[in-house]
């Protein structure tokens, strides 16, 4: 009986040296970062805190924590709106104009309608706030205009509009009814109400971008644009929407502006839009598109806010502040290309071995 010869035998994969294992490991801690960008932000946010209450044992209590949630409230409201425009790889840099005219005009109509219902003037900010959107929606769908060219035409023409309105003037907070006013000095069990108003807008807007097919389709046209035209999705309608509700927001927090802050004038929130691009880049909001959260960007607002009040009680010169913004900035847009690569890579090589 004749024996069938032996079929040759795949030879064994040589076993992984030192420097595989080193690349294996950094591939597999790239990704895990990829994925948990936010819990990063929270362990660098407690070691901020950590580092100034060690130098500075005052700094933790409760008048610097209200301090620190006011003043992030608006600029993490304004991050939200940023998100979803940036999720599709454009800009809003109108929305620090848009909040100071907003402010001004919803003072301006308390001064000639003292007894407006606050939720009427929260409103009228909202429906201001959606014009500037409009016009910016329009510029960008229907006019082909790049947004970084569009925003940045909107916020000198609306802030030139404030000047020539306002014209030297202001609104006090004199002018404000005290109904009004507790939107930002009252509290719910010791939580600002400024604070629980941002924080349910926030909610809510994770939650649309999370779970809805709108929220997810900004997602979608900011990873591949052709491929969400191929989808069947209505990319100029929805960037359109997009510009919309960053608008709207703007506006929303513009009349918040006013309740915090009580005087305004034709110089309120000049240069904030930059602090909120900051806050979504740093809160690992994606200027490629595609990638971030609601929840990052507001952490990126929060370490920002924290970062400068604990310069200002470790007496470090304002110009820090902006430096460090900078430095951030800087080192979030080099780790979300580094991180990109480092993905890029494990994913072909996992084809490769397929």
């Amino acid at each position: 009986m004749s024996s069938s010869p032996s079929s040759p035998k795949t030879p064994a994969p040589p076993p992984a040296g030192p420097a595989d294992r080193r690349s294996g490991a950094a591939s597999r801690f790239a990704a895990a970062l990829a994925r948990n960008r936010e819990s990063t932000l929270v362990i660098v946010l407690v070691l901020v805190v950590l580092g100034t209450a060690l130098a500075r044992p005052g700094f933790l209590n409760v008048q610097n924590l209200r301090d620190v949630l006011l003043n992030v409230a608006i600029i993490s409201l304004l991050s939200a709106g940023m998100t979803v425009v940036m999720l599709m790889r454009h800009i809003d840099l109108s929305i620090g104009s848009v909040v100071g005219l907003t402010a001004y005009l919803v003072g301006t109509l308390y001064v000639f309608f003292p007894g407006m219902p606050v939720v009427v003037a929260l409103l009228a900010g909202v429906g201001m706030g959606m014009c500037a959107g409009l016009i910016n929606g329009l510029l960008v769908t229907f006019g082909r205009v790049p947004s970084l060219v569009a925003t940045l035409s909107t916020l000198y023409i609306i802030r030139g509009a404030d000047y020539w309105y306002v014209h030297g003037g202001q609104v006090n907070a004199t002018s404000l009814p005290d109904a009004y006013s507790r939107l930002a000095t009252g509290s719910l069990l010791g939580v600002p109400n400024l604070v629980l108003i941002a924080a349910l807008v926030l909610v809510i807007m994770g939650i649309y971008l999370r779970y809805y097919r709108g929220g997810r389709e900004y997602y979608a046209i900011g990873s591949n644009l052709e491929a969400a035209r191929l989808a069947g999705i209505a990319v100029d309608r929805r960037v359109f929407y997009g510009f919309l509700i960053s608008g709207a927001i703007a506006g929303f927090a513009g009349a918040l502006w006013l309740a915090r802050f009580g005087t305004v004038d034709a110089s309120t929130a000049k240069g904030i839009e930059l602090q909120v691009v900051a806050a979504a880049v740093v809160g690992s909001v994606a200027i490629t598109g595609g990638v971030g959260t609601i929840g990052g960007a507001t952490l990126g607002a929060l370490l920002l806010g924290v970062i400068n009040i604990s310069l200002v009680v470790l007496r470090v010169s304002p110009f820090w502040q902006q430096a460090i913004q900078g430095a951030l900035i800087v080192a979030a847009i080099t780790l979300d290309t580094l991180l990109a690569r480092s993905v890029a890579k494990r994913m072909m090589k996992k084809r490769e071995h397929a």
